[in-house]
Order: structure tokens, then C-alpha cells, then sequence
């Protein structure tokens, strides 16, 4: 059944309240590693955040995540935001990636290191994926990174035993709720916690919600999951993580999607799956990335923890994202 081209809004929503989770025991404070911008930079910080907020002012998000890579699943709408609407992206990732030496070896050539040997995957890692990170986000505009560099264990699809012997929780949630504080950001982007992706994925999603959550209007942005689809799937349905009430959905059906297959440029040749590519294609010790990304929609859920007031400004950035071309 096909459904949501290009940008649409498909239901209305309730509440926008959510976390965000960060975790590194290693970096200032207020240090956004950034390239070519001196490690400590600290860039201006508006000095108030209306509890309405203007809706044709440039938008302004966080992109909370678990993995240096996950950051390609909203690629094309961070190439939106930025490229085009004149928006700012922060990207916050809690764990130092070290997990992923068992898909390096077409990397090992690149590197000149024995990657997927273990000791030595785990020590060299975390900077190259660092590296790559970065010159990934320069064609789609991140801004800062934020590195927590918590510790990338193993695959897993329990959340709770990463959240309870894993990360350090509360650092990682105190140094996220500074982070957002100080920047008031107006929506943050997290993936979807379904039931089937990783782990970290979701307990990535589930303190950038409990983070939110404690805030005080109007400092709270609006909190979006994500998760990738085809344009012929049946509707994806997500209602909640099982013993996450937290990730309780407004809508169980996305609330909005990007089309990257919308077609733009000389006779309609170009479209916005090309920016996804250039992204991970910079993951070179990822190998199994480049085999993973066919996916046609960048779907959005809404958590019901949101204030309701965000709905409209939801609303109006995908409808200005829809109307927008390079």
C-alpha cells in the first residue's frame, strides 16, 4: 500500500515532552568537537526560547543517538533543515563506537591497522569513527558534535541492561540536559525504539525522553522518533517500548515522512537518496552500512509525552521542509 510522499502531516498530535542520553566520562563540559573549530569553541546561545515559536524562523535541532553512523538514518531531513530551511543540527552521540570492529576488514586496507582484530578494533575505532562522523555531517551541516564516549559493548536488544550496567546513566543524562538547556534547541531527534533494533538504539531514545521530560516549558523541544521505510509498506505501526511507558507513541502511525525520492534539478535526475549516500559512503569501517540503506522514507512518530503546544510548529518545519528544494 503506498503512502506519505514527499513531506506530509499525517495525523494530529497530543503531547511533546522527551530525552535524550549522552555519555562520556573524558570531555569538558562544553566541549563540541567540531572540524576545524578549536576543541572548548563554544558557539552563541540564544538568549530565550518562546513558548510559541515563530514559524518561519530557522529551526534549530539536536540529533541524539547511540552510534557514531546512526546519524544516516535522517540524513535527508538534516540536509532539509540545513541546506535549505537555514537551520542549525547539533549531533549528540553517547558511545565511542568501539563495537563495530567485527566490520572493518574492507577497512583494514584504508586504515593500515588489523581492525577486526578485537584488542585492536576496540583501541582505534573510536577516533576513526569520530573522523568519518564528521566528514559525513560537513555534507549535510552538523554543526557541533557532542562524544560522551560511553562504552560500545556488544549487539543487543535489551535496553535495560545497557541502561543499568552499562553507561553511566546520570552523567549522561545531566550533561544532555545542560546541553539543552543552554542551546534551546526546538525539536530533537532520536530513532524509533521498536522492538527490533538495537539495544543502545533505544536506550539512546529513552533518556533523550526522561531528559525532556523534566524540563520546564518552554524550554522542552519537540521529541520525534524516526524510523525508515518504503513507499509500497503497509503503514508502520509503533504504540511503545514493552516496560518503556515513556516511549509511548501520540499517534501509532507516523506523523509525518520524507520522501527521498522526491525528484529535484536538471531535468529531475537528482534526488535527496543521493545526500544518504554521501553520508555512508564516509563510514568506511562499516562495511555492512553500504548493504543496509535502500530505504525510501524517513518516517517520523510523535511521543506522547510532548507538549501539545508543539504540534503546530511540528507541523508547519515539515511543511516548509516539503515545500523547499536545493
Amino acid at each position: 500500500m503506498s503512502y506519505l510522499t514527499q513531506f506530509l502531516i499525517v495525523i494530529p498530535l497530543l503531547c511533546l515532552d522527551f530525552v535524550i542520553v549522552i555519555g562520556q566520562n573524558n570531555v569538558p563540559k562544553h566541549s563540541p568537537v567540531k572540524p576545524k573549530v578549536p576543541t572548548g569553541t563554544i558557539l552563541p546561545i540564544e538568549e530565550s526560547r518562546s513558548a510559541r515559536i515563530p514559524p518561519d524562523r530557522a529551526p534549530k535541532a539536536l540529533i541524539v543517538t547511540a552510534h557514531p553512523d546512526d546519524e544516516t538514518c535522517f540524513a535527508a531531513t538534516i540536509y532539509k533543515i540545513t541546506k535549505e530551511l537555514g537551520g542549525t543540527v547539533d549531533l549528540a552521540v553517547i558511545t565511542n563506537g568501539e563495537a563495530g570492529y567485527k566490520y572493518s576488514t574492507l577497512a583494514e586496507d584504508i586504515y593500515h591497522l588489523k581492525l577486526t582484530d578485537e584488542a585492536v578494533g576496540r583501541e582505534n575505532l573510536p577516533a576513526i569513527r569520530k573522523r568519518e562522523l564528521m566528514a559525513g555531517g560537513k555534507y549535510i551541516g552538523i554543526r557541533n558534535y557532542y562524544f560522551f564516549d560511553q562504552k560500545d559493548t556488544h549487539y543487543t536488544l535489551d535496553a535495560d541492561t545497557v541502561l543499568r550496567m552499562v553507561w553511566n546513566v546520570e552523567w549522561v543524562k545531566h550533561r544532555l540536559r545542560e546541553l539543552i538547556e543552554r542551546e534551546h534547541y526546538d525539536i530533537v531527534f532520536t530513532l524509533l525504539p521498536a522492538p527490533e533494533t538495537h539495544g543502545h538504539h533505544k536506550a539512546a531514545t529513552i533518556i533523550a525522553l526522561e531528559v525532556v521530560c523534566q524540563l520546564i516549558e518552554p524550554a522542552k523541544p519537540a521529541v520525534l522518533g524516526c524510523g525508515s521505510g518504503m513507499k509500497n509498506d503497509t503503514i508502520p505501526i509503533f504504540h511503545e517500548l514493552a516496560d518503556y511507558p515513556i516511549t509511548r507513541c501520540a499517534v501509532s502511525s507516523p506523523i509525518a515522512a520524507l520522501d527521498k525520492t522526491q525528484k529535484f534539478g536538471f531535468n529531475n535526475r537528482l534526488n535527496y537518496s543521493i545526500i544518504t549516500s554521501w553520508v555512508v559512503a564516509e563510514h568506511k569501517s562499516q562495511g555492512t552500512m553500504h548493504l543496509g540503506f535502500r530505504s525510501e522514507l524517513e518516517n517520523f512518530w510523535l511521543f506522547g509525552e510532548n507538549n501539545p503546544k508543539t504540534l503546530s510548529y511540528v507541523k508547519d518545519l515539515f511543511r516548509r521542509m516539503a515545500n523547499a528544494t536545493p
